[in-house]
């Protein structure tokens, strides 16, 4: 399967939904990202919105995943098959048990510490309360990805400063919470409903029918 042409945030939620996963960047799976198949990328002088504006709209309205979930990479993921995919990338370890078995580093620790006890952080305010000391702020954001990549960490929305007029400016600031606090019940019943080995096979088999372009070792890399 090719992916479709991309022009709304509307077919992208479709598109999300339809197929499971959607890299934003293209990567070593020729067609498989938003990059390749939307015209208005990065919009225009005149016209800005585009799918880089898009991500909050499309996280919101479509219930999904948002992350640094392919080799470090953005990466949507449909609320259906990422319970599956965390379970992967876990390893079938919730994160207390990950600390029990003493696979936690410790860095990783105080993130997870500050973000499980509240509903939802901005980036800023996430760095503010984790990091104590210059080195920890200096690593956060490789941190942060690790645990993305990880399947503790999702983002939840984008939030945009405002001039004195209400008009939006700048880069969208991530708000990033644990899955458990993001899905709920929804997540927290099915994550680890299966063995690890079973949910990689479910994705596997599903990305192979998806992408008949992609070579089984593309596919395994995606899972890594």
């Amino acid at each position: 399967m090719f992916l479709p042409e991309i022009r709304s945030k509307e077919e992208l939620m479709r598109l999300i939904n339809e197929i499971g996963f959607l890299p934003y960047f293209r990567g070593e799976i020729p067609g498989f990202s938003i990059e390749e198949n939307c015209p208005c990328l990065w919009g225009s002088a005149e016209d800005p919105d585009g799918p880089w504006e898009w991500k909050g709209p499309v996280i919101r309205g479509s219930g999904c995943a948002y992350g640094k979930y392919y080799r470090g990479r953005a990466c949507y993921i449909s609320r259906d098959w990422f319970p599956d995919f965390a379970n992967v990338r876990r390893d079938g370890y919730d994160y207390d048990a990950r600390v029990e078995d003493g696979l936690a580093r410790h860095r990783d620790r105080r993130i997870m510490e500050v973000l499980a006890e509240r509903p939802s952080l901005l980036s800023k305010e996430l760095k503010a309360l984790s990091c104590a000391g210059e080195d920890s702020r200096k690593s956060f954001d490789a941190n942060l990805t690790f645990l993305q990549m990880q399947g503790y960490i999702t983002t939840v929305d984008f939030e945009y400063q405002t001039d004195r007029l209400g008009r939006r400016y700048g880069w969208g600031v991530a708000r990033y919470a644990t899955p458990e606090n993001a899905f709920g019940a929804d997540f927290t019943e099915r994550v680890y409903l299966r063995e690890p080995e079973e949910s990689r096979d479910r994705i596997r088999e599903h990305l192979r029918k998806l992408l008949p372009q992609a070579s089984p070792d593309q596919i395994k890399r995606f899972l890594q």
